[in-house]
């Protein structure tokens, strides 16, 4: 079979835009940095992409420009300490302390404590500055109106990572080119007059008639906004000229080093000019070059990487043309390595929406989940949980990477691991556990924030066993002979210390070994129940075969096997099944038919063990289609669900479960899969698509050797496909 023409496959979901979508900018980056743009191609109307606010604050906006490294604290109000908030728990070797904010109402926790308020919105992710374009008035400049807005045509080409906006603005006919850097945190930014009849601009000398301004907020601990304006005499921006632009240090809360810095260079014939304490506009025409370069200073946040250029001096930022040239190569390279799907000869009319979900979310993944930080669910786009990252979550977002062919972006995040491994055993140790315990919600610093269920969580513990498996899969099957057992001399001490918890968290009954209480599974229905719930079956199954794995990795760095691993990993306690269907806990009131139906993942997002028997997972999955809340879902259940079915051996249930008609499966025109007003992007659900079709087209080790085994092969769906690794 021929190769897939890639260029044509990628080039057919191009995403093209013609007016304000409230709900769908679109975005450059590179994993560490992101900007997302509106129609103009820049950040010209925030108001028009409103994110709201959950605790009822003011809307924020989905046009951000945020970073892996940029992040702020607000000054820590006196007596505010996590120690603090630590409460004993009884478990059956004694009482164990966590993390315990009480009680939250969805993600509203404006009515808790000074002390939990802070700790879980500090460190937040700093928006690092607006572009936007403004339009001559007299001898300034001024915002434009939506209503000054004309004919607009935007592309976002995929091929290039280029966004090239075609629009009216009062009057006036431009062309902006927006993109960024692969390799550097640097955005360029090309804007054009197009001479048209319509233009009003003639008496603008040079004939552009518009500038872009650059503005620096405050840091927010605001949900819906990573930018607070309301503060300017909090931070301080220090501008000095150089040849060809400016330099900037942005300054917060007094410090003497600069949280992060910004290199602005132009064309020769544009003018800079300071339009407040903290606003810049840059001037010239009828072309206008600028080069925005962003990198973390001595006073950024503890715990981020700061090697991006922040020591010694920076490199001179490149032309507006190497960028352009820059993110063509890099995105052409991206998009011709690892692996592809085409679908374009199907005959059922669903696959067309199948494979614009694969390349967008591939794109969306790759700039905004492929940094040096586990990833925040909004990306690198808006402030949800101010910012910080969920690691039962980091799976979601790129576990995909190894499974297409693209190991090396996940791996610049489980660096991260390494470095907050000292705090993961420190919570283990003070909770009487060996191994190290991985935090929930975090930021770069990776201490747990206060909650009444992320603490309470175990299902982020195996993901990191899983990753580093998924990694040394894709090693030995794309790489160099020996590239499989350095995968394992680099992660193994985390698989170790990973397992070492786990094997001593599990308890030993009479039924074998149990998980909690207290505890909440991935269905976070039983909060409430925390100090009660016990033997979630995913989380049982999860347990049994990431134990098996770890000690297949002692095996193959030649190490004696873990007696305990395999007594826990063989002997998990059986899922609680009642009439011929397993509950979510082994507790009342056994299963509540809301959030995530996580009871079935046990043989889907995770491979089949003895624990969990197909028929009786086959007939939960029946009841949880026939009946469960589906607007209570979110968007990482239906490739979950997708998984389950492909495994039993239902690829027409996979393909209508993956595509499931409910809001928060909808994915938008820019290809994000949006969730709610105040949640309006939720990259778990692009990230668990990949997983998913991963697995559906590129197979699974038990699969029988079928071809594309979670597709039909009933002649309507024809799935040419190059560059999976398989799943386990």
């Amino acid at each position: 079979m021929s190769r897939i023409d890639r260029r044509a496959l990628v080039a057919r979901h191009d995403v093209v835009v013609t007016r304000i979508d409230p709900r769908s900018p679109v975005q450059v980056g590179n994993g560490e940095l992101c900007l997302s743009v509106d129609v103009t191609g820049l950040q010209t109307f925030p108001d028009g992409y409103p994110v709201a606010d959950p605790g009822g604050g003011p809307d924020g906006t989905l046009l951000g420009t945020q970073s892996q490294w940029g992040w702020h604290s607000t000054p820590r109000p006196a007596g505010v300490d996590l120690d603090s908030t630590r409460r004993p728990y009884r478990t059956r070797r004694g009482e164990v302390v966590y993390v315990d904010a009480g009680a939250l109402t969805g993600s509203d926790d404006s009515g808790l404590d000074t002390t939990s308020q802070w700790l879980r919105a500090n460190p937040h992710r700093l928006d690092l500055g607006r572009l936007g374009l403004v339009v001559a008035d007299g001898d300034g400049y001024r915002t434009p109106s939506p209503d000054e807005l004309g004919d607009a045509r935007q592309l976002l080409d995929l091929w290039t990572g280029t966004v090239t906006s075609d629009v009216v603005l009062a009057g006036r006919r431009l062309r902006v080119t927006t993109a960024c850097h692969p390799d550097r945190d640097v955005l360029a930014v090309r804007v054009e007059h197009l001479a048209g009849a319509d233009d009003t601009d003639d008496e603008v000398p040079g004939g552009l008639g518009v500038a872009v301004r650059l503005a620096f907020p405050y840091g927010s601990q605001s949900w819906s906004n990573a930018a607070d304006w309301s503060r300017p005499g909090d931070h301080i921006t220090v501008v000095r000229d150089v040849p060809g632009g400016v330099d900037v240090d942005r300054h917060f809360d007094g410090a003497p080093d600069p949280a992060y810095h910004v290199a602005l260079r132009t064309d020769g014939g544009a003018r800079v000019a300071a339009t407040g304490p903290h606003e810049l506009v840059v001037a010239g025409g009828p072309v206008l070059d600028l080069v925005v370069a962003l990198r973390p200073g001595a006073g950024a946040v503890d715990g981020v990487l700061v090697d991006r250029g922040s020591r010694g001096a920076a490199p001179e930022p490149p032309v507006v043309d190497d960028v352009l040239a820059a993110s063509a190569a890099g995105w052409s390279a991206f998009w011709d390595g690892g692996a592809a799907l085409d679908l374009s000869g199907s005959a059922d009319p669903r696959a067309a929406e199948v494979e614009r979900r694969t390349v967008l979310s591939q794109y969306l993944t790759a700039i905004q989940c492929a940094g040096s930080l586990p990833p925040q669910e909004t990306g690198l786009i808006g402030n949800s949980w101010r910012g910080r990252f969920h690691l039962e979550m980091h799976w979601w977002h790129a576990a995909h990477f190894p499974l297409w062919g693209r190991p090396a972006l996940l791996e610049r995040s489980m660096g991260w691991y390494e470095r907050i491994l000292p705090a993961a055993q420190a919570t283990a140790r003070l909770q009487g556990y060996g191994g190290a315990r991985w935090p929930k919600q975090v930021a770069p610093d990776g201490l747990e924030s206060p909650s009444h269920i992320g603490p309470f969580l175990l299902w982020q513990q195996p993901h990191v066993i899983h990753l580093a498996e998924l990694l040394r899969r894709a090693a030995e099957a794309t790489g160099e002979p020996g590239d499989g057992d350095r995968v394992v001399a680099r992660y193994g001490y985390l698989v170790d210390q990973t397992a070492r918890f786990m094997a001593d968290v599990a308890e030993p009954t009479d039924d074998g070994y149990a998980l909690g209480p207290p505890l909440i599974p991935a269905q976070e229905s039983y909060a409430h129940l925390r100090d009660r719930v016990v033997n979630p079956p995913f989380e049982l199954a999860y347990w049994s075969w990431a134990l098996g794995v770890a000690q297949r990795w002692r095996a193959a760095a030649g190490d004696d096997p873990e007696p305990l691993w395999d007594a826990v990993g063989h002997g998990m306690a059986a899922p609680l099944v009642r009439d011929g269907v397993l509950e979510a806990i082994a507790v009342e009131p056994f299963t509540i038919r809301e959030d995530h139906p996580s009871m079935v993942y046990g043989l889907g997002v995770v491979p089949a063990t003895d624990l969990l028997e197909p028929d009786v997972v086959r007939a939960t999955l029946d009841a949880v289609v026939a009946d469960w809340d589906w607007p209570s879902t979110w968007g990482w259940d239906y490739p979950a669900l997708a998984m389950t079915a492909a495994r039993l051996g239902d690829p027409a249930l996979a393909v209508d479960l993956l595509l499931r008609d409910v809001p928060k499966n909808l994915h938008l025109p820019n290809g994000h899969n949006r969730q709610t007003d105040s949640l309006p992007v939720y990259l778990p659900g692009n990230g668990g698509l990949l997983a998913a079709v991963a697995l559906m087209a590129g197979g699974w080790d038990d699969d029988g050797g079928r071809p594309a085994p979670g597709f039909p092969a009933d002649g309507t769906w024809s799935v040419r496909h190059e560059g999976f690794v398989r799943s386990p």
